[in-house]
């Protein structure tokens, strides 16, 4: 198992990048941030935006793997996100990773006047995974969905990870349709429903992920991510079937400078 650390985009930037420095400094594996436009589930609060942030972490961090944890990919053009991933790969000799998923909340999408039915943001998911996936190949690039076209494209260069920088995609356990889609990827980050927050499957929802994944992909290398809070103990999820262990903070000032200090005792490894 490895282990990182998951902080919220909310708050002063370079404090969220300094406890990057940490944590690498510390012996932790990775670094992942969230993706919300103007606070999460306490109400507005002051964000930074995560790809920008990513790409000062990188600047200052030789080892950790890092990336978006996760993008709402159905309210970002995918044509510019598979710049921003294959950049943040090469500035990164490879360290990148791409979490996606739905997006939470739904009036991220309708503040803008955009659809932010499941439906929609499912469909739009799924074709902008079809872009991302066809740019990182470094063939030409021809789609006509229902939300995103791309009229023969080719984007250069392909990233340092081959055949793609790894894509994690999250779901909601016991909905079935968010693990299938992961099944087609490279990893998956389990949440539960009915929890708010950074919520935790049991070792058990995760013991059952596993199984559904495997029956559906061949065998091979695929990321189970797990994102934990103070308390928690990874060894029993390790037995399970994850391969990663995050530790997490709420996103208020209290609970990152919580998370700050645990860093600083080092992964909680077996």
């Amino acid at each position: 198992m490895r282990y990182g650390i998951s902080v919220p985009n909310l708050g002063d930037p370079r404090r969220l990048a300094d406890l990057a420095v940490s944590a690498e400094e510390h012996g932790w594996d990775g670094f992942f941030v969230w993706d919300h436009i103007a606070g999460d589930h306490r109400g507005p609060r002051p964000a930074c935006d995560p790809w920008v942030l990513l790409g000062a972490v990188v600047a200052r961090t030789e080892r950790l793997t890092m990336g978006p944890l996760v993008t709402p990919l159905a309210r970002r053009r995918p044509q510019k996100v598979a710049r921003e991933i294959v950049t943040l790969d090469h500035l990164s000799a490879g360290r990148a990773v791409m979490g996606v998923g739905l997006g939470e909340p739904a009036d991220e999408f309708t503040a803008f006047a955009e659809d932010g039915s499941r439906r929609a943001r499912a469909q739009r998911l799924d074709e902008g995974l079809q872009v991302l996936d066809a740019a990182m190949s470094g063939e030409t690039v021809t789609l006509y969905g229902h939300h995103v076209e791309v009229d023969a494209v080719r984007f250069e260069p392909r990233p340092v990870q081959r055949p793609r920088v790894p894509i994690w995609v999250a779901g909601i356990w016991p909905n079935r349709a968010p693990f299938q889609r992961a099944a087609r990827w490279d990893g998956v980050v389990p949440l539960v429903a009915g929890t708010e927050g950074l919520p935790l499957p049991t070792p058990e929802d995760v013991g059952e992920i596993c199984s559904f994944v495997a029956g559906m992909r061949p065998a091979g290398p695929f990321e189970v991510v797990v994102s934990g809070l103070p308390g928690h103990e990874p060894t029993a999820y390790e037995q399970a079937g994850a391969t990663w262990w995050l530790d997490g903070c709420d996103s208020d000032e209290a609970g990152v400078s919580d998370l700050a200090a645990r860093v600083t005792q080092g992964p909680p490894r077996s």
